[in-house]
């Protein structure tokens, strides 16, 4: 076994990706195996397809590519009545939405701001940086949030790979 597919099974059993995820992964590895069962490395050619990497190493993990939020209805719900939700924005968006804080006038990024402080968030909208966004966006591919509320449906905010 490939320590690239070792890695992809230990992500999914500490249930940091899905069985689909993984079998996705998985079969991007073998896209990448060389005739000999080893691993390609060829620089010009490893991951022009996909973000995947086989290096294990921190700067080399899978780079988010969805922030996910999902709500399912507690079991037993009647189906007709229950709410569920499920978003998937892209992370390109996220960055592309980033950029176009550039063409935002400064009247309304300042309103944005005092709307933000009224709420109790101390953030500037002005000070969004792209080397900072994507250190936020690396983070959030460790994070994994699971509530159940009082009425029983679970909602879930994770990053999808």
């Amino acid at each position: 076994m490939t320590a690239s597919k070792k890695k992809i099974l230990e992500m999914l059993a500490q249930g940091r990706i899905s069985a689909d995820d993984a079998y996705k992964l998985l079969n991007a590895v073998d896209e990448e195996v060389g005739g000999n069962g080893t691993e390609t490395r060829n620089e010009d050619t490893v991951n022009t397809k996909r973000e995947y990497t086989a290096d294990p190493s921190p700067a080399n993990k899978l780079k988010p590519k969805y922030l996910r939020v999902t709500v399912t209805p507690r079991e037993g719900a009647d189906p007709e009545h229950a709410d569920r939700v499920n978003v998937r924005v892209p992370m390109s968006l996220v960055r592309a939405g980033l950029k176009m804080t550039a063409l935002i006038p400064p009247d309304a990024l300042n309103k944005a701001n005092d709307a933000l402080h009224d709420k109790g968030i101390n953030f500037d909208v002005k000070n969004i940086k792209p080397e900072d966004l994507e250190e936020l966006i690396t983070a959030l591919g460790d994070m994994e949030v699971d509530v159940e509320t009082g009425h029983g449906e679970k909602v879930k905010v994770f990053v999808e790979y």
